[in-house]
């Protein structure tokens, strides 16, 4: 397969795309400056696309920060949350969530995904029968903070739309999945795949809170912290800072 993995320089999407590349597909990493405040993390993608040995395409999308504006990740007015226990996490949608993030993520990997695909086929004469084209992304609905755009639902309704509105899809039939191979894993379950797998974990940033040290504070800190303790596993990145 083809395929375009959504890297965060996080858990989640560092171990999707160590997996991906344990699996033997042709991976290319998709790392978005969206203007977060923990642009930290972009530092980390680079990281651990350089220990996957996979190209990295970086893109410049920090325009979304004004038009995503009502989060706590993307503006400065909005004091990310902090110290929160897991039941009240569970309650609702944190300001943390990014309006329609994953929507946009997806569609800048589909396209750069097509465009790929439509240069084998037209310029290099691939059969299209022959191709597979695939978006990996780290999404997560358990152990996590609530985000609708997490869920299971959500990934098939977006791959119905990919298949509608591709020229891919609809002019060659080579449709665009969406994998999501951990979405159902709890932290823990998480934290011990990318052990197994060998994940460079020890690169990944999950904190929040835009400085240069983990905050432990904030519900990403909180809900890694947790898994890594439940897996019986210590977090090889705080061992190396």
């Amino acid at each position: 397969m083809h395929a375009i993995v959504l890297l965060s320089g996080g858990l989640d999407s560092t171990t999707v795309a160590t997996h991906a590349v344990r699996q033997g597909h042709d991976v290319r990493g998709l790392s978005i400056g969206y203007g977060q405040r923990h642009l930290r993390e972009l530092k980390s993608a680079r990281a651990v696309a350089e220990r996957l040995g996979i190209p990295l395409l970086e893109v410049d999308a920090s325009f979304y920060a004004g038009l995503a504006s009502f989060s706590s990740l993307t503006s400065e007015g909005i004091a990310v949350p902090e110290n929160r226990d897991f039941e009240r996490m569970a309650e609702e949608i944190p300001n943390t969530y990014v309006p329609l993030r994953n929507t946009f993520f997806v569609t800048l990997a589909a396209a750069a995904l097509e465009s790929w695909m439509l240069d084998l086929i037209e310029n290099q004469g691939a059969n299209p029968a022959a191709l597979e084209a695939g978006i990996f992304v780290g999404a997560n609905a358990i152990d996590y903070s609530g985000y609708p755009d997490c869920r299971p639902e959500f990934y098939e309704a977006v791959t119905r739309v990919l298949q509608l509105g591709s020229k891919l899809g609809t002019a060659y039939g080579v449709p665009i999945a969406i994998e999501a191979p951990i979405i159902t894993m709890s932290k823990a379950e998480i934290a011990a795949y990318g052990t197994e797998i060998g994940a460079p974990l020890e690169l990944t940033w999950s904190c929040y809170a835009g400085l240069e040290w983990p905050c432990g504070a904030c519900d990403s800190c909180e809900l890694r912290a947790a898994g890594f303790a439940a897996a019986g596993i210590p977090d090889p990145a705080l061992a190396v800072r």
